[in-house]
């Protein structure tokens, strides 16, 4: 059974860092793009960075860049999303997604396979 299970998410002060984690179960990432997206309350769904396959091509959304890194570690079959210099408004519900793909990622595809997200909380 494919499964992306999200990990990391908790309650950090505006300024702070938090790593999430998306490991993937029942297949590989070896094939697949992965995306994390956030959901905050009363909002729509936005996509947050992307990498590819091989990890050779990334994107971020413009409210993010500079501040988070994506990564994916092959050998554990997970993806990283590094999040620094956290704001409030960073403050979401954060969704790990699989499209199988060997393009370069992108943010607006239609993505197969999501996980059950995890909350990141931001606050003083």
């Amino acid at each position: 059974q494919l499964q992306l299970v999200e990990s990391g998410g908790g309650l950090v002060q505006p300024g702070g860092s938090l790593r999430l984690s998306c490991a993937a179960s029942g297949f590989t990432l070896y094939y697949y793009a992965i995306g994390w997206f956030r959901q905050a309350p009363g909002k729509e769904r936005e996509g947050v960075s992307c990498i590819s396959n091989w990890g050779s091509s990334t994107n971020y959304a413009d409210s993010v860049k500079g501040r988070f890194t994506i990564s994916r570690d092959m050998a554990k079959n997970t993806v990283y999303l590094q999040m620094n210099s956290l704001k409030p408004e960073d403050a979401a519900v954060y969704y790990c997604a699989a499209l199988r793909t060997t393009a370069t990622c992108s943010l607006q595809r239609v993505y197969e396979y999501w996980g059950q997200g995890t909350q990141l909380t931001v606050s003083s």
